[in-house]
C-alpha cells in the first residue's frame, strides 16, 4: 500500500494555545480520507499545515514523499480553502486561466481543460459571467475547478460544500467519487457527518486539537451492534440483566435501545425478555451510524 501523506507528532500551536497537537496519520494512495471534528477542533489548522501555508511547531510530515511546503509538493497537489475569495472583476474562465498560468499548465492544455472543468463542477455555460455575479455556492464550485486545474494527484478540500445547497452537496460528493475512480487521493475536511459517511474510505476524528480516533468506519464502529426494541411488561430485574449485558442502554416508554458488544448477544436478549413474560413486539439490529459514533468519541475522548 503506497502512502501519499504521513505525519508523526505533527503540531501547530498558536500563541493563544489553540491548534493541533501530536498528529500521527497515514493516508493511502487512491482513497478518500475524511477529517472530522466539531467546529474549533483544529481541522483547518491541520489542513493549512499540510499544504504548506502554516509552519509546524513540532513533529514532521511528508506529502507525496516530499517535505511540507516544497515547490515539488505544491506542483502535485490541489487545494480548496474553507474561506475562499476570488477577484470579482474576472470571469470564471479568466480566473481558471490565471490559476492555470500560476501552476504552469501549458496554454493548449488549459484551453481544453477549463471548459471541461466548468462542466464537471456544474458551471457549464457560466464561465464568461463575472465572478461578482456568482452566488457563494457558484464561487465555491469555481474554487473546486481551480483546485483541479493542474490535474493534481492529491486534493485537499476544506469544507467543500459549506456554501452549497443539497443539490450542490450531492453533486460534489459524486465528483469526489469520480476523482477517486481516476486514482486521485482526496483529503476531505468536514464537520458534516453525512458527507464523511457517504464518501470516505478512512476517517480521522479531531477534538480539542488532538486525534482521538482513526480507521475505516467499520473499524471505528468495532463489532458492536445496536438493537432497537419495543417491549411491554418488562420487569426491573430483566432491565438490570440487560444493562449488564449491554455497553449502553436507553429507554423511553416501551422503546429501548441497547448497544451490545457482539452480534451473538442478540438471541440472549430476546430470550431474557420472552422468558420473563414480557412482550417483545420489535427487535431490529443495526450498526451504529456515524452520528452516534462521533458523539460517543467526542464525549468520551476517544476509543
Amino acid at each position: 500500500m503506497e502512502i501519499v501523506l504521513e505525519t508523526k507528532g505533527l503540531t501547530k500551536q498558536y500563541r493563544s494555545g489553540a491548534g493541533c497537537f501530536g498528529i500521527d496519520l497515514q493516508v493511502p494512495k487512491g482513497c478518500v480520507f475524511g477529517l472530522l471534528g466539531p467546529n474549533g477542533a483544529g481541522k483547518s489548522t491541520l489542513v493549512k499545515t499540510l499544504v504548506g501555508l502554516l509552519t509546524p511547531t513540532a513533529g514532521r510530515a511528508t506529502v507525496l514523499g516530499e517535505p511540507l511546503g516544497t515547490v515539488a509538493v505544491r506542483k502535485r497537489i490541489g487545494y480548496l480553502p474553507e474561506n475562499f475569495r476570488y477577484q470579482p472583476w474576472m470571469t470564471g474562465v479568466e480566473l481558471l486561466d490565471f490559476h492555470a498560468r500560476l501552476r504552469h499548465v501549458p496554454a493548449e492544455i488549459a484551453r481544453r481543460r477549463i471548459p471541461e472543468l466548468l462542466e464537471l463542477v456544474g458551471l457549464g455555460g457560466k464561465g464568461h459571467q463575472r465572478i461578482k455575479s456568482y452566488s457563494k455556492g457558484m464561487q465555491q464550485r469555481l474554487g473546486l475547478a481551480a483546485a483541479l486545474i493542474a490535474d493534481p494527484e492529491l486534493i485537499f478540500l476544506d469544507e467543500p460544500t459549506s456554501a452549497l445547497d443539497p443539490v450542490g452537496r450531492r453533486h460534489t460528493r459524486e465528483l469526489i467519487v469520480h476523482l477517486r475512480e481516476q486514482g486521485k487521493t482526496i483529503f476531505l475536511n468536514s464537520h458534516l457527518l453525512g458527507e464523511i459517511e457517504s464518501v470516505c474510505d478512512q476517517i480521522a476524528v479531531l477534538s480539542g486539537g488532538r486525534l482521538i480516533a482513526k480507521g475505516s468506519l467499520d473499524e471505528l464502529r468495532g463489532i458492536q451492534v445496536v438493537l432497537d426494541l419495543r417491549v411491554t411488561g418488562m420487569s426491573t430485574a430483566v432491565r438490570t440483566e440487560l444493562s449488564k449485558l449491554a455497553v449502553g442502554l436507553t429507554q423511553v416508554g416501551d422503546r429501548m435501545t441497547l448497544v451490545l458488544r457482539e452480534p451473538g448477544d442478540i438471541p440472549v436478549v430476546a430470550r431474557l425478555i420472552t422468558d420473563s413474560g414480557a412482550r417483545l413486539y420489535e427487535l431490529v439490529p443495526r450498526s451504529r451510524d456515524l452520528e452516534e459514533l462521533f458523539f460517543d468519541l467526542v464525549q468520551n475522548g476517544g476509543c
